[in-house]
């Protein structure tokens, strides 16, 4: 009994972590339909229309009949530095047809966490739809960065998440367009049972750490039917992840799509089970990346990519255990994130570098277990490109162009 006991418990959480997942559970409830504007609210895009926000989150969440919390159309709705917490009694959509503008100054942070805007914490069953817009203003925040500003001075220091969920679950975000975040747009913190799908998500091309969605310590994660086009990765994902599947999507310009950057000041970040389908990359400064810096620890395995169309990508697939995002050369390091079980596979296009592979692993912790398969890249405007493998294992099926530096099948 004592041995049966934890495994029927192990299977009722399972069980009720797939049901959340699915967003299962009774039929239809009455539902209350609140508005910005009921908790007076301008609504001009210039008066400060944070406490009404804050008025109306607490009504909703608090309602014991599912909550429809409406950003009405045609209006632009000011909010500054904010946090919504839960739990909620019931579940709750955030139904934002209009805008949600944040202050354009980053002076307006000045005694608030310089590292927040939209902050929802501790809610779970959140649908957020809508077919309207929360837009960072970023503007200012770039032009003051030193990645941005090559004189002095110019700040380097922490700048916010536009839309930030944390310790949620059952989250679904869906429909609405993020634009111009000071830094990542759409972030999910420790949260699992997460949906992102027909999403917009823009920034300039030059714009700053701007990343499209970004997970972190997060699983159970569908991202599908996005356009992203931004200033960083269009998707990313870094410490503990598992059960990831991007599918659907379009990015460009932007980073690509990376694991990582892993293993950061020696950290140990673990991802895996991650697939990556169906995707068109255009005008990306990468295409599909595993970054991981010298000295990290922990893994990335068992992930796939697969039918992948590249147009003039740098670096359509790119391994790198010696990435290295600082002004001054990373120190060497014999610690390594592990890669191992990865495939490449069904992933054609043109490459605006010559060299359209590279996979460069770590000396003391080798790349294993590697695959490409039916891989088809040729340099944009014509020419033969090139693949380099160092430190790495595995094998070639089926035709790989350009020539691959693993073993072939």
């Amino acid at each position: 009994m004592a041995v049966r006991l934890p495994l029927a418990l192990a299977a009722v959480a399972a069980a009720l972590l797939l049901l959340l997942c699915r967003g299962g559970g009774g039929g239809a409830e009455a539902r209350v339909l609140l508005t910005l504007d009921d908790f007076g609210a301008v609504g001009d895009g210039i008066a400060n229309d944070t406490q009404a926000l804050l008025d109306a989150w607490t009504a909703a969440c608090t309602s014991r009949e599912e909550a429809v919390l409406a950003v009405p159309v045609g209006k632009a709705y000011r909010i500054w530095p904010v946090q919504l917490s839960g739990p909620c009694k019931k579940k709750l959509k955030l139904l934002i047809s209009g805008a949600i503008v944040a202050p354009s100054n980053p002076d307006e942070w000045a005694g608030r966490d310089p590292m927040k805007w939209l902050y929802i914490y501790g809610v779970d069953g959140l649908s957020v739809s809508g077919g309207g817009t929360i837009d960072g203003m970023g503007q200012q925040w770039w032009a003051s960065t030193c990645k941005r500003k090559k004189t002095q001075p110019c700040y380097s220091g922490p700048r916010p998440k536009a839309v930030h969920f944390e310790e949620c679950r059952g989250v679904s975000v869906q429909g609405v367009t993020l634009q111009n975040a000071q830094q990542f747009q759409l972030t999910f913190t420790r949260c699992s049972c997460v949906k992102a799908s027909f999403l917009r998500v823009i920034a300039p091309a030059d714009s700053p750490n701007t990343d499209g969605i970004h997970l972190n310590d997060t699983s159970h994660v569908r991202i599908t039917d996005n356009l992203i086009s931004t200033g960083d990765d269009c998707v990313s994902m870094v410490g503990n992840c598992s059960d990831i599947h991007v599918k659907d999507i379009s990015c460009g310009p932007g980073h690509g799509i990376s694991i990582g950057s892993l293993g950061k000041n020696r950290t140990t970040d673990m991802v895996e089970n991650v697939r990556v389908d169906t995707c068109l990359l255009t005008n990306t400064t990468n295409g599909v990346r595993i970054k991981s810096w010298q000295g990290g620890m922990g893994f990335a395995r068992d992930l796939r990519f697969e039918n992948i169309v590249m147009k003039n990508v740098s670096n359509p697939i790119i391994v790198d255990q010696y990435y290295c995002d600082q002004p001054t050369p990373c120190a060497n390091q014999t610690q390594a994130v592990e890669v191992r079980k990865v495939e490449f596979a069904n992933i054609r296009g043109t490459s605006a570098t010559a060299q359209a592979i590279s996979i460069a692993c770590s000396d003391t912790v080798p790349c294993r277990e590697l695959e490409l398969e039916n891989v088809n890249l040729t340099v944009e405007g014509g020419g033969q490109a090139t693949a380099l493998c160092y430190r790495a294992s595995g094998k070639s099926v089926a035709t790989v162009v350009p020539p691959s530096c693993l073993a072939k099948s």
